[in-house]
């Protein structure tokens, strides 16, 4: 797992890219000079906050790309292409807070369906829930920040997938969990 250092490397990563994105319209290419964690495949995403209310939040759950390249993407696509929210405009930018989840790979639980509460660890453990086509995924914070229970962390990912909040419960349903490195800016530090 990246340490504190590279995590703060990821996040100035993330901010030049939008600001990039922004100002140019043109997307950067990762410096060279990066750690070399950063050329590792690794599942992430990118969470915009404007004064603590979420403003955007995109990523990759599975390490199809290296680390630099999908921070880039997750980044411009939070901020420019989360279809819950108006893209993020140059001037506002500046009340953006950016937070990074490097993940694990996700694994699926292979239990009985009323055994998965068992497997989740509140803190720990994100979740992704897939049913035909449907799927939906919550991060590690997201269980936490509510004080879900992993039974009411179940549902809610189910219902975010656009499933009944009890589909977790089916045979054909599929629960995986993954782990997720959060790093946030703080204040103007990484600004």
């Amino acid at each position: 797992m990246p340490t504190e250092e590279e995590g703060e490397v990821g996040l100035k990563l993330a901010r030049a890219a939008i600001v990039e994105q922004l100002r140019e319209n043109s997307k950067i290419q990762a410096p060279d000079s990066l750690p070399i964690c950063f050329e590792e495949k690794r599942g992430v995403f990118v969470t915009l906050n404007k004064y603590d209310n979420l403003r955007g939040c995109i990523g990759y759950p599975y390490p199809i790309f290296k680390l630099k390249d999908a921070i880039i993407d997750a980044a411009i696509s939070a901020a420019l292409n989360d279809p819950r929210f108006p893209p993020v405009a140059l001037d506002e930018f500046k009340d953006v807070t950016i937070e990074l989840t490097i993940l694990t790979t996700p694994q699926v639980l292979k239990v009985e369906p009323e055994k998965l509460p068992e497997q989740i660890e509140i803190g720990r453990h994100g979740l992704i829930v897939k049913r035909g086509i449907y799927q939906g995924l919550l991060l590690p914070q997201v269980a936490t920040e509510n004080k879900w229970s992993a039974e009411e962390f179940l549902c809610q990912t189910c219902w975010k997938a656009g499933l009944p909040q009890d589909a977790w419960l089916l045979k054909d349903t599929e629960v995986s969990t993954f782990e997720g490195q959060i790093f946030k800016e703080k204040n103007d530090k990484n600004r």
